[in-house]
């Protein structure tokens, strides 16, 4: 839900395309992965690509851009010591050091309220490098 008028410096909406996308991933696997980015004029979260359910997370990493933060949603599938195949959501907020400091107060600001829009995570990571979400973190905290 897009917040408009009065109050609309008050907080940041979400765009209603982020939330079918992230169901999309979540319910139908339609999507490895969902990226997200905040758009300043319009205070509303909205998605900036996602990946095939080929896609690697190599793929993934390499969408992220290097200097400027985004949120992030990765359905990691992995087979448990018991031989079952699970998967789990994970929300990353990426925030590399490089970025503006804008960006980084606006994402950290807006971080939990769009989380919560977004039922069924599992696992949030915050990352300001690369090897804070390489994949052997996901399969740690996954397992």
């Amino acid at each position: 839900m897009a917040f408009r008028g009065a109050n609309a410096s008050s907080g940041m909406g979400v765009a209603e395309h982020s939330k079918a996308t992230f169901l999309e991933l979540q319910r139908k696997k339609v999507h490895r992965y969902v990226i997200f980015k905040i758009d300043e004029k319009k205070k509303e979260v909205v998605v900036e690509k996602t990946g095939g359910p080929a896609e690697s997370y190599d793929d993934f990493t390499a969408s992220l851009p290097e200097n400027d933060c985004r949120y992030a949603v990765y359905d990691f599938d992995f087979v448990t010591s018991e031989n079952c195949q699970k998967s789990k959501i994970f929300f990353i907020a990426w925030s590399p050091a490089v970025s503006r400091i804008r960006a980084k107060m606006l994402y950290a600001t807006s971080k939990d309220r769009f989380r919560r829009e977004l039922e069924g995570i599992h696992y949030a990571i915050q990352a300001t490098d690369p090897t804070e979400m390489d994949l052997e973190v996901l399969r740690d905290r996954a397992h």
